[in-house]
């Protein structure tokens, strides 16, 4: 039966590591409730001495039953047998969990369905762990089914699995351990208990107790402490390992996030996932020198496979990290359009996970950032096989062409140099579609112009609406999209748009990202309702350029805009220049006369830096003064055990000059009071005798317990060979302790100060230099003291280890 509760107990400590998935904390009393089940199915078990196949079985009827009470008893013959009814709300919930799970990023809302999978689940590990401890007797194998638990959290979260909640986790297996330790020594007979205070001691009876075995207990829980200290502790001081320089690294489908590769998140899935959230949340935060909103890409999907648009393996090579200078230069810009460059703050939120791509304005040309950011050549996409995003704050400054319609009109000519993936479609894409895309750009004469028909068609003139409960991917919902439905999300109008594209001979990818957001005091703040995606055309001369196709009149994200230069132009035949358009850029001629009434010199400093596209200097602190300050703080840590040795010993020599009595010949004594009288020299013959115990100890020089004050005295002045001052010292101090402790009354009793400043300073002349630093430095008293604090938290635990549950005199006569 121990071994059945420390089950429920590991399984438990284990499943709180699954908190950070979570928002609220039904889950947590869910999944306890269902431990408890497995247990209660456990202790009948035992009871009724059913075989180990057995345990199974009841464990899993007694989870069935707990699920069947708490998720579907309205269901249920009196709230509690399962019937059909209750079993096909219980498939339900657990359908409506899965789908749930697969549209929430972590923490997750607990909704029904979450709590039920989350609270099923743990009750199988708890089945597994109770089969594999209680029946099988195989406690240390039942830690492969606890580390699952683990393992999930540590999957899915960026964030490191939080030391508390370890600890916890590995005391509950711990135990488990400690419980099975103790059914093995059990079937050999009674077990004892040997605490140090029996050392050697006598029984009641006159017969020996046990020999003392303090050692052999404590060892193990030693090394399963020191184990969990050094998990927690040396993680933390090992310094992050850079990777050997001469080799390339990449982003792999399958990696861990970690070493040379990174795992690749689902960008579609992630999207819809933060877009039906059911409440806001802040992403980041950005500010400009332009004070304008811009939208900030984080991947780029290049590859149409006829199901959906993903992503080739970005390459980034030592020479690309970002704090080597600039990223490499934008496909296809030249100086043909006017670069505008701008600088931009970027803060990402703490509550961010599992993102290892930096959200950019692009095309970005420096980034200044802590880690190993490397950008891809030819997306620009900057990302980490080492670091997360998650409280990440940068600088990135870009060049941003500002083409003009009549610019990209006559870049009609140029042949595209890109990649031929940017023009591959699959050959079983119905001929509908390309029926479709060949007539909504029929009149266009140049390939600008086709892009601007194939945004409008989606935006005014095919009668799309925005629509997020939209499901599918592949040609048949694309073709019931483009062709019939005509309803869908931002994902579904960025690639149906790309591939229409495609198939007018327009270079096209997808970029999803988040839009600009919307402006709360000096900077713009986007939420996941922000998440979006959107095409990206390619021209050569100009380079690759966002598009709009998501309606505006009913889009998702409020803050998603049209660019400039895709708004068809107004069928003028004068040859003036058009106003500029709202978004447009305008020439230094429009910009105002006196351009510091409206903006403080830390702006125009800003400004003048991304005049030549670079960033401003780095003002933060230096290296060496982030070395100097580490260097300080590890100082004051070292210096801990002195300062709490400087403490003790000061408290002592304030209880010596407070408390010590007047000698018997001075006049000045309290009425009814005499000199020397117990309750008087107690206390500062007590500092003294603790001084020198730890003098000694720091020193070197242990005090033997059977050892009485007179013989210590004696030993240290025979073996130290001390001069008569300092044996006269010795000799007053244990005299002085020997009639306090001893005698009736101690009668008169000097002060000790200078005769213990005497011993001291004979003892430590008997040492090395290096002995009197470590004394004063790393004293080993007071490490002793925190060795006694652990041994004694080690003793609670073998009091808690040997509680039982004892028949009453009453119950053993009947």
């Amino acid at each position: 039966m121990r071994l059945t509760g420390a089950s429920g107990v590991a399984v438990f400590t284990a499943a709180i590591l699954l908190y950070p998935l979570f928002q609220g904390g039904a889950w947590f009393w869910a999944s306890l409730g269902a431990v408890l089940a497995v247990v209660v199915a456990g202790l009948l078990t035992s009871r009724l001495s059913l075989p180990a196949w057995a345990a199974p079985l009841v464990a899993l009827a007694a989870t069935w039953i707990y699920l069947t009470v708490t998720f579907a008893s309205s269901e249920a013959w009196a709230l509690v047998v399962p019937t059909k009814g209750s079993v096909a709300e219980l498939a339900r919930l657990l359908g409506v969990g899965w789908a749930d799970i697969q549209r929430f990023a972590a923490p997750v809302p607990v909704t029904d369905g979450i709590t039920l999978l989350t609270a099923g689940g743990v009750a199988l590990i708890a089945i597994t762990v109770d089969l594999l401890a209680a029946r099988l007797r195989r406690a240390a194998l039942a830690g492969l089914p606890l580390l699952a638990l683990a393992t999930v959290p540590a999957t899915i979260l960026a964030e490191p699995i939080s030391w508390p909640a370890f600890i916890i986790a590995a005391l509950g297996f711990i135990g488990l351990l400690i419980a099975d330790g103790r059914e093995r020594v059990g079937h050999w007979g009674r077990a004892v208990l040997v605490r140090r205070t029996t050392r050697a001691a006598q029984s009641r009876d006159g017969s020996r107790s046990p020999a003392d075995t303090s050692g052999l207990r404590l060892s193990g829980k030693r090394i399963g402490f020191a184990a969990i200290a050094l998990a927690v502790l040396v993680p933390a001081a090992l310094p992050a390992m850079e990777p050997v320089s001469f080799f390339t690294f990449g982003v792999g489908g399958n990696g861990s996030g970690r070493g040379n590769s990174i795992s690749i998140p689902n960008p579609i899935a992630n999207l819809k996932g933060q877009l039906e959230l059911p409440e806001r949340r802040v992403v980041l935060t950005y500010s400009n020198n332009d004070d304008q909103a811009r939208y900030l890409r984080i991947y780029s999907l290049d590859r149409f496979d006829g199901q959906q648009f993903g992503m080739t393996e970005p390459k980034g090579a030592p020479q690309n990290r970002t704090d080597n200078g600039p990223l490499p230069e934008p496909p296809g810009l030249s100086q043909k359009p006017t670069i505008k460059n701008v600088i931009t703050n970027v803060q990402i939120s703490d509550e961010i996970a599992r993102l290892s791509f930096l959200p950019l304005p692009y095309p970005a040309r420096q980034i200044r950032v802590d880690g190993d950011w490397r950008a891809d050549v030819d997306t620009l996409m900057v990302f980490s096989t080492r670091d997360e995003a998650a409280g990440l704050e940068y600088e990135v400054a870009t060049s941003e062409p500002e083409p003009t319609p009549d610019l990209l009109d006559s870049l009609d000519g140029e042949q595209p140099r890109v990649d031929d993936r940017y023009l591959a479609l699959p050959d079983n894409l119905p001929p509908e579609i390309a029926a479709l895309a060949e007539r909504v750009t029929r009149g266009a004469s140049t390939t600008y112009d086709a892009a601007v028909k194939l945004q409008r068609f989606f935006t005014t003139d095919g009668g799309f609406t925005y629509n997020l409960r939209t499901q599918g991917h592949g040609n048949s919902a694309l073709r019931d999209f483009l062709l019939r439905d005509r309803a869908g999300y931002c994902e579904q109008f960025a690639a149906s748009m790309a591939v229409m594209a495609r198939l007018v001979g327009i270079p096209s990818r997808v970029a999803i990202g988040y839009t600009g957001g919307m402006k709360i005091g000096d900077r713009w703040t986007v939420g996941t309702n922000d998440s979006h995606s959107w095409p990206e055309l390619y021209f050569e001369g100009v380079g690759w350029l966002p598009f709009e196709p998501t309606p505006s009149g009913s889009i998702g994200q409020g803050s998603a805009r049209v660019p400039s230069y895709s708004v068809p132009r107004p069928s003028t035949t004068t040859g003036e220049e058009s106003t500029p358009s709202t978004g447009e850029s305008r020439s230094p001629a429009d910009e105002p006369q006196d351009p510091q009434a409206r903006r403080n010199e830390r702006q125009l400093d800003r400004e003048a830096q991304a005049a030549t596209g670079g960033l401003p200097p780095d003002d933060s602190m230096p290296l060496i003064g982030q070395l100097g300050i580490g260097a300080g703080v590890l100082l004051v840590l070292l210096l801990v055990p002195a300062c709490v040795r400087l403490v003790a010993r000061n408290r002592r020599v304030r209880t010596l000059r407070g408390k010590a009595p007047q000698p018997a010949t001075t006049p000045a004594t309290a009425p009814g009071r005499t000199p020397g009288k117990r309750e008087d020299t107690v206390p500062w013959v007590a500092a003294v005798w603790a001084e020198l115990d730890d003098v000694l100890y720091d020193y070197g020089m242990v005090r033997e317990d059977s050892e009485t004050p007179r013989a210590l005295a004696r030993r240290l002045t025979q073996q130290y060979e001390f001069d008569a001052d300092s044996a006269a010292a010795i000799a007053t101090i244990a005299s002085a302790v020997e009639r306090v402790l001893y005698a009736r009354d101690p009668g008169p009793i000097a002060p000790l100060s200078k005769d213990l400043r005497q011993v001291r300073q004979a003892l430590a002349a008997t040492v090395s230099r290096g002995r009197r630093i470590r004394a004063v430095l790393l004293p080993p008293s007071t490490l002793r003291r925190l060795r006694r604090v652990g041994e004694g938290l080690l003793d609670g635990f073998d009091l808690l280890e040997n509680i039982r549950l004892r028949r009453t005199a009453a119950h053993k006569g009947s």
